[in-house]
């Protein structure tokens, strides 16, 4: 008695199944491609920056891109002294952190009760503070000018950085009360019923369960107000004295001055600049964590 075997060819249901699981690798192959192919793009013009603050003028006239054979660090104290970066820089930090500060802190102290409490006008306030969402503070740099200069005049000794740092504060409030006010309401009631159980007050419950708890969202508005405040270039030019000048206005001034310094422009670009990037690099995952936290509630 003799057995026969049979051997089936894969029918079209399988084939289709096996091509159609080889296809998210092609997919995933060329979304990746593209994301480098990005990303060469987006950096291309900083490197190209870099390498300039580090070559001579005369190497940049002869050769507009090129890889700096004999950096010239010098063209970085130059822009540091000469062209009064170092001034520029210690303006935009002491604004800019200073803003990022009392928003951030104005802003904890709105959401909280917006998104823990109860009572009459709750809603209205929420959409008091949305309406700031919908309103380009630009809008209103007219009266921001007038009550800034009305304010200096009546009180001389108190510094023109300081009114800018209120309307900086100001103007990242909507937000930072929009983002925070989301977060506080997904915590859980079980806590703030454990903490009052324990004797816990109001003060102490916010302060040391529900902000640390929110801490997150705390670093994702606080980066979210300081990229625009440290690149801005219209409030600083409007508010500010000379001597005043963040680094974006004070990079028009050193070009209206240096014209044909191009490799101390490029060097005082790269001051600019590398705060922000150092701050992307360190606080990448917090961003994302700050953004996805609430995802899964």
């Amino acid at each position: 008695m003799s057995s026969t075997l049979t051997v089936r060819k894969p029918t079209a249901v399988a084939a289709a199944t096996r091509t159609f699981r080889k296809r998210p690798r092609v997919g995933g192959v060329a979304s990746v491609l593209l994301l480098w192919v990005y990303a060469l793009a987006a950096l291309a013009p900083l490197i190209i920056m870099a390498f300039n603050s580090l070559r001579t003028e005369q190497d940049l006239a002869n050769q507009p891109l090129g890889l700096p054979l004999h950096p010239a660090f010098e063209n970085y104290a130059h822009a540091w002294s000469e062209g009064n970066f170092s001034t520029y820089f210690v303006n935009s930090v002491v604004i800019t952190v200073s803003s990022v500060v009392l928003g951030t802190g104005v802003s904890v102290l709105a959401a909280y009760p917006l998104g823990r409490y109860r009572f009459r006008g709750r809603g209205v306030l929420s959409s008091y503070f949305l309406a700031g969402l919908m309103l380009p503070i630009r809008l209103g740099a007219v009266p921001v000018f007038y009550l800034v200069n009305s304010l200096t005049t009546a009180m001389p000794g108190v510094d023109s950085r300081f009114w800018l740092i209120c309307v900086y504060a100001g103007s990242g409030v909507p937000f930072s009360v929009f983002v925070l006010t989301a977060f506080f309401r997904q915590l859980p009631m079980e806590l703030e019923e454990a903490a009052r159980i324990d004797g816990a007050g109001e003060l102490r419950l916010f302060a040391r369960i529900m902000v640390p708890m929110v801490r997150p969202a705390l670093t994702t508005v606080a980066l979210f107000q300081f990229i625009p405040l440290w690149n801005d270039f219209f409030f600083p030019l409007v508010l500010l004295k000379d001597d005043q000048y963040t680094l974006p206005t004070g990079l028009t001034r050193f070009f209206a001055e240096f014209e044909a310094a191009h490799a101390q422009l490029s060097a005082g670009l790269v001051i600019t600049t590398i705060p922000l990037v150092l701050l992307f690099l360190v606080a990448t995952k917090q961003i994302v964590a700050g953004l996805t936290a609430g995802m899964s509630k």
